[in-house]
């Protein structure tokens, strides 16, 4: 067999502001891969068939030289992201030809993974039910991301109420039917009326339009205060984030200030990937992690939020509890494969794709999540098997 195109999207400048498809990224015909005789040196050689794009991919589209618990990506050099493939050929013991397997994969059509890198790939037990993308959204990372961080730190109870901004993305939507299946109360918020009908199909009580609607005054009215007057017990539970700097609209200060503000005392926030300042992915560091800037969180149109009250966290006792989902992956993957997997195959946990077929689409997918204006988790179809 001849040798045949492995395209690949590589970084190829470093964004100011939005991502520019052709600039800031490429899709580049100019490899070759001969997949019957390529050397595999004890490794294995993937077709990708499915990549997920994500708000995080924003962070590592920087210099090299800038610290984030994220790397970055490498100029020149193929993206990479949570996907799925199929192995093509395997010298790797306890891996066969045929297998489908899930993690971080290279934007490129045909991969080769070596042996040590090979044991980071999980093996996927496939549900009849399910089309292979499903592995990267709600039975993949971001269904994880709910299932695991609500079952860590929600610490939830019948009859609570929680608050889940972004609640028609592809962690907030499983938050919200998880909750629901908790016996919570859920109010939900999201960036347009759409997601807002959707929302309240998978059983969100209150759902709204952020950029619409006045945060304070739904809460006032169905949150926190309303329970307070009726003297029933308030506990905000679950307040999950998926923000880029600069992307959602000012959802980032001004939400969490709100939350805060209507939070009863020793009340949980869970923050999943909150990104502060865009000046953090700007300036060089030499030793960063993670951090929360309490000060300034930027809103992706209207500079920066500043949070007002940042003195409530003390005041009230609040719980901030900030993570990242590999950390607690050993922990509950069994649990989360046990207990969400076969809900989402059964269809009683619903979940929405806005899926793009094309490699050479990746650069337009990267924009859109950035702006907000996917309708479901965003992946890109790389190919059918």
């Amino acid at each position: 067999m001849a040798p045949v195109q492995n395209g690949r999207v590589l970084f190829n400048t470093i964004p100011d502001d939005y991502p520019v498809p052709g600039e800031t990224t490429v899709y580049d015909t100019s490899q070759t891969i001969d997949i019957e005789n390529v050397l595999l040196n004890g490794g294995i050689l993937i077709k990708v068939l499915a990549l997920s794009v994500d708000p995080y991919m924003r962070g590592s589209l920087r210099a090299p030289e800038i610290g984030s618990y994220m790397p970055a990506f490498t100029l020149g050099q193929p993206l990479n992201g949570y996907g799925v493939g199929v192995v093509l050929r395997s010298e790797l013991p306890g891996v066969v030809a045929g297998a489908h397997v899930r993690g971080v994969l290279l934007h490129q059509e045909y991969m080769i993974v070596p042996n040590l890198a090979a044991a980071t790939l999980e093996v996927i037990e496939r549900d009849s039910r399910l089309d292979l993308s499903v592995y990267v959204s709600a039975a993949g990372m971001p269904g994880e991301t709910a299932f695991m961080g609500w079952r860590e730190y929600s610490d939830a109870k019948k009859g609570e109420v929680a608050f889940v901004s972004t609640g028609a993305g592809s962690v907030g939507s499983m938050v919200i039917q998880i909750a629901k299946q908790d016996g919570l109360k859920v109010i939900a918020s999201a960036g347009s009326e759409e997601k807002v009908k959707f929302m309240k199909e998978i059983g969100a009580d209150v759902a709204f339009n952020y950029k619409t609607t006045d945060v304070r005054a739904v809460l006032a009215k169905a949150g926190p205060i309303d329970m307070y007057v009726e003297q029933l017990e308030l506990d905000f539970r679950s307040m999950f984030k998926l923000q880029l700097a600069r992307f959602w609209d000012n959802v980032g200060g001004d939400t969490l200030d709100a939350a805060m503000e209507f939070a009863n005392n020793h009340s949980r926030i869970i923050a999943s990937g909150m990104w502060t300042d865009l000046r953090y992915f700007m300036i060089p560091h030499a030793k960063v992690e993670f951090s929360l800037d309490f000060t300034h969180v930027i809103g992706y149109n209207n500079g920066y939020a500043p949070m007002k009250n940042p003195g409530l966290i003390f005041a009230k006792s609040l719980h901030i509890h900030g993570f990242i989902v590999g950390n607690l992956r050993p922990k509950y993957r069994a649990a989360f494969s046990a207990e969400v997997v076969p809900k989402i195959a059964s269809g009683e946990f619903k979940y929405t794709e806005d899926v793009t077929r094309g490699l050479d689409k990746v650069g337009d997918v990267i924009l859109a999540v950035q702006k907000g204006t996917n309708t479901g988790k965003a992946i890109v179809r790389v190919a059918d098997e």
